[in-house]
């Protein structure tokens, strides 16, 4: 039955509401709702065909989510979600479709190099749209406050908690990385108290370790915080906070890009509110 209120109109509120529906929609519908928070784009410009084959779904599975959420049909939602993009002066699905036209007069590998280039970009755009500063900020002082932090991003994650823990040594913040050498997470986790936190890294798929990790810390009491892709994430539910990244993939193959920059800021803003930044960067140089 379609609801009988009216449906929001500002992609913010939309958002909002699709995360609180989560729970009490159908295994499709719920499918639906994980595909649109994290690939707002493709529904923006996207066909119904088009969105139902790469959310694995049929086309009229959009129109009943559509209408579940109080619209008359997908396209008048999908409307919210272009209304998103008016304002940005670039479209990168646009270009990124015009150089693929192009690809026979290119060399191959400068078709690949613009097409990273390109959901480099789009990452970073998206980003910079979606970080509340509120929850940053909420981040920073939580992590802060650790007496140790623990950095958990195993898989495709790896290289942002690598990084992290190298630059967190050389701004003088104390940190383990959880690298799961030998099988030996769980151990290299096992010390971790209260008085600590852990920062826990992951994307759909979602690695299984990190998961189980975050969740086993959770429980016995360490405060998590999470980087992950959607409200849908088994991350999101674990942590007490959360802040999104959603990456844009070119063949495939997703950017690192906005993570790397939210890690980047989270380092340094971390150790100066420690009152470790500036004297640290100098040992860094």
């Amino acid at each position: 039955m379609t609801d009988t209120y009216a449906p929001p109109r500002d992609f913010p509120a939309l958002k909002a509401l699709i995360t609180e529906r989560a729970g009490d929609l159908p295994k499709r519908l719920t499918q639906i709702a994980t595909y649109a928070l994290e690939y707002p784009d493709e529904i923006a410009f996207g066909t119904v065909s088009s969105i139902a084959q790469q959310a694995d779904v049929q086309p009229s599975t959009l129109v009943r989510f559509s209408q579940a959420l109080g619209y008359q049909g997908f396209t008048e939602m999908q409307e919210v979600f272009r209304s998103r993009l008016r304002d940005r002066i670039l479209n990168y699905d646009e270009r990124l479709q015009q150089l693929r036209e192009h690809a026979v007069a290119a060399s191959k590998p400068n078709v690949i190099f613009q097409g990273f280039c390109d959901a480099t970009e789009k990452s970073i755009a998206s980003l910079r749209e979606k970080l509340d500063p509120a929850v940053l900020d909420d981040a920073v002082e939580k992590l802060a406050e650790a007496e140790t932090l623990y950095l958990i991003g195993l898989r495709r994650s790896f290289p942002i908690s690598f990084y992290m823990a190298y630059a967190l040594g050389k701004l003088g913040v104390r940190s383990i990385l959880v690298d799961a050498v030998g099988g030996l997470a769980a151990e290299q986790l096992s010390f971790a108290s209260s008085k600590d936190r852990v920062l826990a890294i992951s994307f759909a798929p979602y690695a299984s370790e990190t998961v189980t990790l975050a969740q086993a810390a959770a429980a016995r009491g360490v405060p998590v915080v999470s980087i992950t892709d959607s409200p849908f994430s088994p991350l999101a539910q674990t942590a007490g906070l959360w802040v999104e990244v959603g990456e844009a993939n070119f063949e495939g193959f997703r950017s690192m890009a906005a993570t790397l920059a939210l890690a980047m800021t989270l380092t340094v803003a971390i150790a100066e509110r420690r009152g470790q930044g500036p004297e640290a960067r100098i040992r860094a140089t």
